[in-house]
């Protein structure tokens, strides 16, 4: 049988769900889900037909007139953050129709790496981080403290998100979406419970290009502690179970994962209960490792320093914090609210599948941080630099 007739066929059901429409930072260049598929009973993705840029295609940056110059004072706004973040079903429109701010400028790249570099290239009012970046721009003083009081609805959003964006008291970040782990397996291939440690000792498995996933395999060893704060030693462990199977592949693009399954080259995969859902309802026999500890993040708003007047910075803030902007990006992004109110209607079965409503669930989740946090160097934690060494000898 040819092949290429499954991969075809799944990869439109994933290509029609909009898949890559944006890339959550959760430290390294990883695309991440698009629009949720009508099939996993979510809204179906808007196309150009509707006026409304499609997931699939890049939001075309609108210039400000001064585009090397500071962050306007003027009523307009400058954005930065991943493609498919913002820009969905009107919400731009929306939000300069309904507060009278006009956004000057709306950048967006694919991956944290090009977001790194490209913050860094010119100011802008607000930015859309995950953890790694976010703790490398509060450390630049590239971003400044947040006003809780202005943001109104900033108090429904999970109080364990908003505490991870606190920094000597000040916070920093409303956070916005996020995500955790999941470790796929072919059922059909893998016979009975794997485990997590069955995981990283497959050669069919494909993992997330990121110094982070580093974590993963720390769980899959066994430590016990915060897996962000590795001693050196267990640094080490963790990085030697990934150099055990060369050869397994690490993923950018979540289409690797649609064909590897579709082909049956894949044994394991990487990924979010989102894609458990879509390969699930695409008719894949996929099912998730029951693990007792897993990996995720948080994306968060941030307001960018030196900008002179702040007023609609707060808007799009508080704009982004409410349920019903949130609802279309759980929609549209695939992952899961901070807000959990956002957790209604079409966007239920995501939400539950994240278990949104679950504190015991999200118990099991270790939220990134950019290593080593709270255990320092000087404790004989490696800094972030001996993550990225001992990751990037491994997949180069």
């Amino acid at each position: 049988m040819d092949r290429r007739t499954p991969v075809l066929a799944l990869a439109a059901t994933v290509l029609a769900a909009g898949l890559g429409a944006a890339s959550p930072a959760s430290g390294a260049a990883v695309p991440l889900p698009g629009a949720s598929a009508t099939r996993v009973s979510l809204p179906a993705p808007r196309s150009a037909a509707t006026g409304t840029p499609s997931p699939t295609a890049s939001v075309k940056p609108r210039k400000s007139t001064s585009p090397q110059g500071p962050a306007q004072s003027d009523g307009t706004l400058q954005i930065l953050t991943y493609r498919g973040y913002a820009d969905y079903s009107g919400t731009t429109g929306e939000f300069e129709k309904t507060t009278g701010c006009r956004i000057a400028r709306y950048d967006t790249v694919q991956t944290a790496a090009q977001m790194a570099a490209q913050v860094g290239q010119r100011p802008y009012d607000v930015i859309s981080a995950g953890p790694v970046l976010a703790a490398d721009l509060i450390a630049g003083k590239q971003v400044q403290p947040v006003d809780p009081a202005k943001v109104p609805g900033y108090g429904d959003l999970t109080k364990r998100f908003r505490d991870m964006t606190v920094r000597s008291g000040k916070v920093y970040g409303v956070p916005y979406l996020w995500g955790f782990h999941e470790f796929l397996y072919d059922s059909s291939r893998v016979k009975g419970d794997p485990t997590l440690r069955d995981v990283f000792g497959s050669g069919h498995v494909a993992l997330r290009d990121t110094p982070l996933t580093i974590a993963d395999a720390a769980l899959a060893d066994g430590v016990e502690g915060d897996p962000f704060e590795l001693g050196k030693d267990e640094l080490g462990r963790a990085a030697g179970l990934l150099e055990e199977q060369p050869g397994r592949e690490y993923w950018t693009e979540p289409l690797d994962l649609v064909k590897g399954f579709a082909t049956g080259s894949l044994d394991y995969a990487q990924a979010t209960p989102y894609y458990r859902l879509l390969l699930q309802e695409a008719g894949r026999p996929v099912k998730a490792v029951d693990a007792p500890r897993t990996t995720g993040w948080v994306d968060s708003w941030m307001l960018g320093a030196g900008v002179p007047n702040t007023e609609c910075a707060y808007r799009w803030l508080a704009y982004t914090a409410t349920a019903a902007v949130q609802r279309k990006a759980v929609a549209w992004v695939g992952l899961a609210p901070a807000n959990p109110k956002a957790c209604a209607k079409a966007t239920r079965r995501v939400c539950d599948a994240f278990g949104v409503d679950e504190p015991e669930h999200l118990d099991r989740v270790a939220f990134a941080t950019r290593p080593p946090d709270g255990c320092k160097p000087k404790d004989g934690c490696p800094a972030y630099a001996a993550w990225e060494k001992r990751w990037h000898a491994l997949v180069r």
